[in-house]
């Protein structure tokens, strides 16, 4: 008994000497934690380039940033490697179209990795390429998508694959909160989505959005909104 008085007073010691935590305003509906970088605040393109590193052009439109099919996909100026990320996306009415076709863009996390921004509405597809799925890897744990035309949310914990210098010593993981329900738990990734930026995954990478190419469509115009990122240690 005395040995386990004398571990849990050490303990205590212990845990009084760490630091207080860092004050962060957590915002509220529609605006970022205080110490989040933002990526897309509704008045320009400033945080973004477009894929070959010219200016991204994509529309802005009533504060929207808006995706329309043949403007090229688009990434961040600043690469990351661990963070906390927040999407708003909202998928077009395309009812005439079916599975892949409908609503279709991505999220690639660090460029590598894509989260699937899918209208799987009503619209069933293969499993691991619907909404909040990681794409071919792992599909989401529910559908949690609404309408077409409606604001989406995805909010992204995201661990960078565990390195030493250059030497890669465990994968990347990824949880993900699709409109606030959990879709994806610690997810460990198999490796970079095809298609996506291939290369080190020791090194960071850039947030990526697609521009989704599919031949039973015309146009897809996906619409983003407060887009911000808290890179983590």
């Amino acid at each position: 008994m005395r040995s386990v008085i004398f571990a849990f007073f050490s303990f205590s010691l212990g845990a009084a000497e760490l630091p207080q935590p860092v004050v962060v305003d957590p915002g509220g509906p529609g605006q970022p934690p205080s110490d989040a970088i933002v990526l897309f605040d509704g008045k320009d393109l400033s945080q973004w380039l477009g894929r070959d590193g010219g200016p991204a052009r994509w529309a802005l439109e009533d504060g929207d940033m808006v995706c329309k099919t043949g403007t090229g996909s688009i990434h961040t100026k600043r690469n990351f490697k661990s963070f906390q990320l927040h999407v708003e996306f909202s998928t077009p009415d395309q009812r005439e179209a079916k599975g892949q076709a409908r609503g279709n863009s991505g999220v690639y996390l660090q460029g590598r990795y894509e989260l699937q921004v899918l209208d799987s509405y009503q619209n069933p597809t293969y499993a691991a390429g619907s909404a909040g799925s990681i794409y071919q890897q792992s599909p989401p744990a529910v559908n949690a998508s609404r309408p077409p035309e409606t604001w989406q949310s995805y909010d992204v914990i995201f661990h960078a694959a565990d390195c030493y210098g250059d030497r890669f010593i465990s994968p990347a993981t990824v949880t993900v909160l699709h409109n606030g329900v959990v879709i994806q738990d610690h997810f460990v990734l198999k490796g970079p989505t095809p298609g996506g930026r291939g290369g080190d995954v020791c090194s960071p990478g850039p947030i990526l959005l697609q521009d989704h190419v599919h031949d039973d469509v015309e146009e897809t115009a996906l619409r983003y909104r407060n887009i911000w990122i808290r890179p983590l240690p």
